[in-house]
């Protein structure tokens, strides 16, 4: 393929990528240091349709949306990075040493793979948030341990090609320990695929985490969360209340979507065959 095509294609992707960590950083630091005030309570501004004032609209005690949900959608962010992050870490060790050293220690997790994914997904989440109390700390850690099991098998899958290779033998007929081949000659292979893995967990974090919030399950009624404004909208959506499930479902699943071009993309570029297509 002529190579200015290949270079074309290579930027279109690198700017994909490039809008949508900016858009979702936009989103993440603006949440973060947003003022209180902007999406109080105010009684005489309640239920008020979109406008030019409150693009988004009010909800049921006159908080502006907008403001709202970009708030809530930080908060979400936060502790799908947080979550996936922990999950990801979970997963490169498990797999790594799984494969790497065989026998029981690939049969156990192996075992605890099939055991988490055997289970109903969000059934779990819900056990294990409820279990520890529910809030941030019980959804962070429920998401976090429940979304290492896919990521750990593509790991393992990499580290088992990778341990086959004339480097990784001549490595250990050269005494080096199992350990010391895992860290110093493996890891830097399978890096490439856990970033993919690591930055495709992200959606399903934040979808998991205002699904379960949404059922009652997640964050607690006065923290802004996507998945706590939705559950709130169910309330009023019969009554015409369109705009307070509307705005902040599409901001969701602009979210969301974003996250897996993100990963996609990377995966295009990152991936040697797919690089030059």
């Amino acid at each position: 393929m002529n190579n200015d095509k290949v270079w074309n294609r290579r930027m279109t992707v690198l700017i994909l990528v490039i809008i949508a960590i900016v858009y979702l950083l936009g989103i993440f630091i603006w949440g973060l240091f947003m003022n209180p005030s902007c999406y109080s309570a105010n009684y005489a501004d309640k239920f008020l349709a979109p406008s030019i004032k409150h693009i988004f609209g009010t909800d049921f005690i006159g908080r502006d949306m907008f403001h709202r949900t970009i708030k809530g959608l930080s908060n979400s962010l936060i502790i799908g990075v947080l979550a996936s992050v922990v999950s990801s870490i979970i997963a490169l060790i498990a797999g790594t040493v799984s494969a790497v050293f065989g026998g029981w220690v690939d049969k156990f997790v192996n075992w605890c793979v099939d055991l988490c994914m055997g289970l109903p997904h969000l059934v779990l989440l819900m056990l294990i948030s409820f279990m520890l109390g529910k809030g941030v700390k019980g959804v962070t850690i429920a998401v976090a341990l429940t979304h290492w099991p896919a990521l750990t098998r593509i790991v393992r899958a990499e580290v088992m090609q990778i341990r086959s290779a004339q480097y990784v033998k001549a490595a250990y007929k050269m005494g080096k320990s199992k350990t010391e081949v895992a860290i110093k000659h493996i890891l830097p292979h399978v890096i490439p695929a856990y970033l993919i893995g690591l930055v495709l967990l992200f959606p399903h974090a934040i979808m998991h985490e205002a699904s379960i919030t949404f059922l009652g399950f997640g964050m607690p009624s006065e923290m802004p969360a996507i998945g706590v404004i939705l559950s709130e909208a169910m309330k009023h959506i019969a009554t015409g209340k369109w705009w307070l499930a509307l705005f902040p479902g599409l901001m969701l699943l602009i979210a969301v979507i974003l996250f897996d071009v993100i990963g996609e993309n990377l995966k295009k570029l990152l991936n040697p065959g797919s690089a030059n297509e």
